[in-house]
């Protein structure tokens, strides 16, 4: 990589090429020399509005993301001035054990718009990150903003009870669950009533839904009263059924979050995203520290009593 070459990328990239978008994007998922100067770039352009689509396995979270693909770019922007001419999709998949690479399960579910020149869709791998999100998924989606993307869709990986972090990461989080998924407290347990701004029940053509909207409709309101209470859809993403309804959902959320709401979760994204990056850059320095003769120190005082190890972890960070 030559010093100059991201910054070519990103100019190609606002031209329309997908390859050095995709190019670009490998360079976030990668890391490196590459990946900061790609993200220098990507940070000085605003952000796309970023939908988050999550939920438990097997919900039907990709079909209903390639369903909403052409609802959006078929009603276009959310103030009603020209349609978005692109949408571009991140697809959280499970990591490969064996090359840490995404098995790229969700991209087989939207091959109706694998060859729409209005559209790109990339996979990225969660790298073992048990909230659902890549660490690279912030800065891919600034890459999107710099690429002239001003509409993201993020679909994460089920992971039952540990997929919440999509919402320090998303404008508009929807959380897709499945008639009989399970009651109101196992939803709650799993926290989604705090992270969703609209819940989806897909496959309403499925015994259950009433039941299922009965028990969110509860457990909503034994948690107060709600300056933006979640909005509650079914759908049935085979078919498109409830599609229109959801994008109007995302459309009044949107507009809700006008009047700096929508600034006031961007800056706490921003304070997340940078709070990860710290917390990412000290793991790293931690790693490299030589773990030789004060280490051993640290590990027979802990054995002998001397110490404890938030005092050893002190010693050793001041004195690397």
């Amino acid at each position: 990589m030559t010093s100059r070459e991201p910054a070519a990328l990103v100019e190609l990239a606002r031209q329309g090429s997908r390859t050095a978008l995709a190019r670009l994007l490998t360079y976030v998922e990668s890391g490196g020399a590459a990946h900061r100067a790609t993200a220098a770039l990507a940070y000085q352009v605003s952000s796309p509005y970023v939908v988050g689509i999550t939920g438990p396995p097997g919900g039907g979270k990709s079909t209903l993301t390639d369903q909403l693909i052409s609802v959006a770019l078929a009603h276009g922007s959310f103030d009603g001035s020209d349609a978005f001419d692109q949408v571009g999709i991140l697809c959280i998949d499970p990591s490969s054990p064996f090359t840490g690479g995404a098995i790229l399960g969700d991209r087989i579910r939207m091959q109706g718009h694998a060859t729409n020149e209005h559209v790109f869709i990339r996979s990225m791998a969660t790298r073992g990150h048990l909230g659902g999100l890549s660490l690279a998924v912030p800065d891919a989606v600034r890459v999107l903003g710099a690429a002239n993307f001003r509409l993201a869709l993020v679909e994460t990986v089920g992971v039952g009870q540990m997929e919440v972090d999509i919402a320090s990461a998303a404008d508009t989080t929807v959380v897709v669950m499945n008639p009989g998924w399970g009651d109101a407290m196992q939803a709650n347990k799993a926290g989604l009533l705090e992270v969703a701004d609209i819940f989806v029940i897909n496959k309403a053509d499925r015994p259950g839904v009433r039941e299922t909207r009965r028990d969110l409709d509860q457990m909503l309101d034994l948690g107060g009263e709600h300056e933006w209470r979640p909005v509650i859809l079914e759908t049935v993403a085979t078919n498109g059924t409830g599609i229109d309804e959801l994008w109007e959902a995302v459309v009044a959320h949107r507009r809700f979050l006008e009047d700096g709401r929508l600034e006031q979760r961007r800056r706490a994204r921003t304070r997340a995203v940078l709070d990860e990056v710290l917390s990412a850059t000290v793991r790293a320095r931690v790693t490299g520290l030589d773990h030789g003769a004060a280490f051993d120190a640290q590990v027979e005082a802990l054995l002998a009593g001397t110490t404890d190890p938030y005092r050893a972890a002190d010693a050793l960070l001041s004195n690397p």
